[in-house]
């Protein structure tokens, strides 16, 4: 794995002492979904976790982690977060508030620590993936492992 370059994300999780594995894969910049990520992976989607960026009234800036081929609710990132509502950050403020490009947002490793919310799916699997701070690139770790590292808030998040 000589081509992978030690991003932030993967400096933190191995001074974290966390087990986690990194799966790289072939990234397509005209697909660079959680989909496609789990498709190269062989990584269900419902295993496969994407990285948003979002800002809520109250909350500002966070940091939000759902299954591949789901949908946020809003609504419900607003509750979990005590704000009365929230949005995706503007594609353009990403690289800005969080150090991370578009197929490479990571909630580990961010310019600040923002707070991060994860879907309660996840907590189903012994293991998910997350993007691990550069296109082509996940962890795969524990996700009790993951909310621990980022002080994650587990939450019911996807839209019905």
């Amino acid at each position: 794995m000589a081509s992978v370059k030690k991003t932030n994300a993967v400096r933190i999780m191995e001074a974290s002492k966390v087990p986690f594995e990194l799966l790289e894969y072939e990234i397509d910049e005209e697909a660079l979904s959680a989909e496609d990520a789990a498709a190269k992976t062989n990584v269900p989607e419902e295993q496969t976790f994407k990285t948003l960026c979002a800002r809520g009234d109250k909350q500002g800036v966070m940091m939000v982690c759902v299954p591949a081929g789901r949908e946020l609710d809003f609504k419900k990132l607003a509750s979990a977060s005590g704000s009365k509502s929230a949005e995706l950050v503007h594609l353009k403020e990403v690289n800005g508030l969080t150090g991370y490009i578009r197929g490479g947002c990571s909630p580990i490793g961010t310019k600040k620590k923002y707070p991060v919310y994860i879907d309660e799916t996840a907590i189903l699997f012994d293991y998910i993936t997350v993007n691990a701070g550069q296109s082509g690139l996940l962890f795969k770790l524990a996700p009790d492992d993951l909310i621990k590292v980022t002080e994650a808030q587990a939450a019911d998040l996807l839209r019905d």
